[in-house]
């Protein structure tokens, strides 16, 4: 017997874009669910739409806003496009906005800035 579950497609919250550039040309990345906890970055199930990410050993994991990392968390790639379901431990496809225009203060990450270094930003214009 298969196993079955039901699930509800959404956008999410997206009142953290700037413009409508870039949203057609998100590309597809994968992401590295062990580098996420539960209770910080899921705790309703799913990351929410806005997320910042760093790409790690071609992985995304969660940004860390201490650009002085010596993972490569510190370089952001961009912001997962769309609410993404958790199901499991299995590393999952996700669009990833890695252009256009990003509203800082509604990002869904509590201490998220902006990047100070052009090292460590992406083409993203934050706002």
């Amino acid at each position: 017997m298969p196993k079955l579950r039901t699930e509800t497609f959404g956008s999410g919250d997206q009142s953290w874009l700037g413009s409508a550039h870039g949203i057609g040309n998100c590309r597809t990345e994968t992401i590295d669910i062990s580098a996420f906890t539960a209770s910080t970055h899921y705790p309703n199930g799913y990351i929410p739409s806005g997320t910042p990410v760093a790409k790690v050993s071609g992985l995304l994991v969660p940004y860390d806003v201490t650009a002085g990392t010596t993972t490569g968390a510190g370089i952001l790639a961009g912001h997962i496009f769309t609410d993404q379901p958790v199901v499991g431990t299995q590393d999952f496809p996700a669009p990833l906005l890695d252009h256009g225009r990003v509203k800082t203060a509604s990002v869904p990450f509590a201490n998220f800035a902006a990047p100070l270094t052009a090292k460590n930003a992406t083409t993203i214009v934050y706002i």
